[in-house]
C-alpha cells in the first residue's frame, strides 16, 4: 500500500486485509455485529503506515501537500475539529498573552473565546450594516489601517471573508496594509472553501495575500462535518507554531474517516473541478434568471449585482440570502414556509432574510424547486404569517441575591459578563465586556420572539443577562 493510493483506499484494503485489531477503538471494525451503515471499517487509529496527523511524514503529509497546491498555500494542516479548531489554534498561534489585537465585530464565537482564553485586548472594527438587507458590509481597508494605528503593539488582524451571508472584503489591500506594518493577517474563510477555484466566485483569501486562512470544507465543498483546513504563507504566518498549537487544539486521536474524507475532497477538487464548478455556475445563472421577477421578496446581489451603494467588496454567489422586508414579515417566517410547504430546509434564518447555500452537490432540479417555492410564495405573501408560530422561551425564574444575573429589559447600559449569540451563524450580538445597549437588546427580543436559538457563553437562564449594574461594585467574570 503505498503512498501514491488514496487514504480512503488504503483504509478500505487494510479493513479487507484480514489484521486482527488488538487496539483501539473498541468497536474492532466489527461490521458483522455492528452493520455496515456507520464506516466502522475504515474508522482505525494511528497504525503503521497511516502516517499521524501532528507529526505528518506519510500518506496525510500527501493529503497536505495537495491541499496547499491546490489552494496556493506554503503550508496547510487537515482539520478534524472543524474552523473552531483552526482558529483556536491560529490566534494563539500569532499571539502572546496580553497583545493587543484587531477585530472585525462580526468574528465567529471562536475568535472571541480566543481572545479571551489567551489574555488578549482587542480593538474592534464594527462594520456597517447594509440598510436594503439587515447584513454587514465589508470591512474597510482603511479602518483597518486606523484601527492598527489605535492599537499599539498590535500582534494580529482579524477578519471574517466571506461571511455567513457571502460578503466578501478587498483581502489584497487588507494584506497589503497589515504586511506594510508587519502584522499577521488571520481570515476566517469558514464558508469560503470553494472560492478560487472559478473565475465566477471572488479569489480565495490565502490567493490575495492574507496570511493565515481556516476553512470549513465541510460547509460549502462535499466532505463530512468537521473537515476543514488551515492555510498559511508568508514570513508572518508562522506555520510552525500553527502546527504546535494545532496539537494543542486538535484531538491526540483524530478520525481517519474524516481525514479521508478531506483527502477525497481534494481529490474531486483536483481532477473535476471544471465540471463540477461550470456546471453549479450553469445551476447559479438558471437560477437567477427563474427569480428575476420576483416582486416582493428581495434576494441579495441578484437581478443587479454589487452597486456603489451595497458595500460589498465582493459577493458570493453561492450563498442564496432572500430578504422579507418587502413582504412584512420575518426570516423564520419564510424558513418555515419553506420547510412546511416546499420540503426545503434552508441553512439558516435571521430576522428578515433567510441563507440558502448552493455547492457542486445540488442539481438543477433542486435549484428549480428552490425558485418555484419563491415564486410561488411571492406571488402569495399571506402565507407567511399562516405558517407555525414561532416558540417563546419559557418565563424565567426569580433572579438568585448574588451571581450577576440581570435581566435582559433592565440590562440596558449594564457590563456584559459573558457572550451572547444565536447559533447560527455564532456571531455575538453582546461582548463580554462592553456596555450592553438598546439596539442589541431588542435583537435578542426579536430572536427570541422568533424561536431563534439563543445561547450565552456561561447558560444563563432565559431572559437573563451576566452583567454588572452601572452602580454595583465589580463581580467575579463568569
Amino acid at each position: 500500500m503505498g503512498d501514491n493510493v488514496g487514504l480512503y483506499e488504503k483504509l478500505r484494503m487494510y479493513s479487507e486485509s484480514g489484521a486482527v485489531p488488538m487496539h483501539v477503538p473498541g468497536h474492532k471494525r466489527n461490521v458483522g455485529l455492528l452493520g455496515a451503515h456507520l464506516p466502522y471499517g475504515i474508522d482505525i487509529t494511528e497504525l503503521p503506515g497511516f502516517d499521524n496527523l501532528h507529526d505528518m511524514r506519510g500518506v496525510l503529509r500527501s493529503v497536505a501537500e495537495r491541499a496547499a497546491a491546490l489552494y496556493g498555500s506554503e503550508r496547510a494542516f487537515p482539520l478534524v475539529n472543524g474552523s473552531t479548531g483552526g482558529l483556536l489554534a491560529a490566534v494563539r498561534a500569532l499571539t502572546s498573552r496580553g497583545d493587543c489585537v484587531v477585530m472585525a465585530r462580526n468574528c465567529h464565537m471562536s475568535v472571541y473565546s480566543a481572545v479571551e482564553m489567551n489574555g488578549l485586548r482587542p480593538v474592534v472594527m464594527a462594520p456597517r450594516t447594509d440598510a436594503r438587507f439587515g447584513i454587514s458590509c465589508c470591512v474597510d481597508p482603511g479602518e483597518v489601517d486606523e484601527a492598527i494605528s489605535k492599537a499599539p503593539g498590535c500582534a494580529l488582524v482579524i477578519i471574517t471573508s466571506p461571511t455567513y451571508e457571502g460578503v466578501v472584503s478587498d483581502v489584497r489591500a487588507i494584506s497589503g496594509i497589515t504586511r506594510s506594518r508587519g502584522v499577521p493577517l488571520l481570515v476566517d474563510c469558514a464558508h469560503g472553501a470553494h472560492l478560487g477555484f472559478s473565475d465566477f466566485f471572488p479569489k480565495s483569501a490565502i490567493r490575495e495575500g492574507a496570511d493565515v486562512v481556516v476553512t470549513s470544507l465541510h460547509k460549502t465543498l462535499p466532505a463530512l462535518t468537521q473537515c476543514a483546513l488551515a492555510l498559511a504563507s508568508g514570513p508572518l504566518s508562522r506555520p510552525g507554531d500553527i502546527a504546535r498549537e494545532l496539537a494543542v487544539f486538535q484531538t491526540s486521536s483524530p478520525s481517519y474517516v474524516l481525514l479521508a474524507s478531506i483527502d477525497e475532497c481534494l481529490a474531486l477538487l483536483d481532477t473535476r473541478r471544471d465540471e463540477l464548478f461550470g456546471a453549479l455556475e450553469g445551476n447559479l445563472r438558471h437560477f437567477d434568471a427563474r427569480v428575476a421577477g420576483l416582486r416582493s421578496l428581495r434576494i441579495v446581489c441578484r437581478g443587479g449585482g454589487l452597486d456603489s451603494r451595497s458595500g460589498f467588496y465582493g459577493y458570493d454567489p453561492g450563498k442564496i440570502v432572500v430578504c422579507t422586508r418587502g413582504v412584512g414579515a420575518s426570516g423564520a417566517a419564510l424558513a418555515e414556509a419553506l420547510r412546511s410547504g416546499h420540503g426545503i430546509e434552508t441553512e439558516m434564518s435571521a430576522s428578515d432574510y433567510v441563507v440558502a447555500v448552493a455547492t457542486v452537490c445540488d442539481s438543477r432540479e433542486r435549484f428549480d424547486a428552490l425558485a418555484d417555492a419563491l415564486i410561488s410564495i411571492d406571488r402569495s405573501p399571506g402565507v407567511l404569517r399562516c405558517g407555525k408560530t414561532p416558540s417563546h422561551p419559557p418565563s424565567p425564574p426569580a433572579p438568585p441575591p448574588t451571581g450577576g444575573l440581570v435581566p435582559l429589559a433592565e440590562a440596558e447600559g449594564a457590563t456584559a459578563l459573558e457572550h451572547v449569540w444565536a447559533y447560527p451563524p455564532g456571531t455575538p450580538i453582546i461582548v463580554s465586556g462592553e456596555v450592553i445597549s438598546a439596539a442589541a437588546l431588542r435583537e435578542i427580543s426579536r430572536l427570541a420572539a422568533e424561536g431563534a436559538s439563543l445561547r450565552t457563553s456561561s447558560g444563563s437562564p432565559a431572559g437573563f443577562v451576566a452583567a454588572r449594574r452601572a452602580n454595583q461594585a465589580p463581580a467575579t467574570r463568569l
